[in-house]
């Protein structure tokens, strides 16, 4: 059982988030704090011109909520969004925050994972915790 658990989040077709969600829950003590957390990469500055600054702000609200409702799932989890590169912020925010648990979901690889690496994978070799990955 794990005391102070991070859930990195994505949102696009191909992560199953309640799986997290339930396993968070199930690897969590009674009194665990629970952390969902949203990475927003930075838009380069030549495609920024292209997003209208409203645009950008209702999407982080959109996003914000999102995560709200997620956490409404599990008693006092909470939701956080920061900006940042995926791989070295969800490390950076887990030895912030004493996180013992990051349950992080990932993608089935492929051949750009092996030029690239992924965000899971990543996680998983550098972190100071235990990892668990969701397929």
């Amino acid at each position: 059982m794990y005391h102070n658990i991070l859930v990195p989040v994505v949102f696009d077709g191909e992560h199953d988030r309640s799986a997290s969600i339930k396993l968070a829950g199930i690897l969590a003590t009674p009194n665990a704090k629970i952390t969902f957390l949203h990475v927003i990469e930075k838009i380069p500055s030549y495609a920024t011109s292209y997003i209208p600054e409203d645009l950008q702000k209702e999407l982080r609200v959109a996003l914000h909520q999102a995560m709200d409702d997620m956490a409404s799932h599990i008693p006092g989890a909470t939701g956080e969004i920061v900006d940042g590169h995926s791989g070295r912020t969800i490390l950076d925010y887990a030895n912030e925050h004493g996180t013992d648990l990051i349950i992080i979901a990932s993608h089935r690889p492929g051949f750009q994972d092996l030029l690239l690496g992924s965000t899971a994978s990543h996680v998983v070799r550098h972190a100071a915790c235990a990892v668990h990955v969701i397929r």
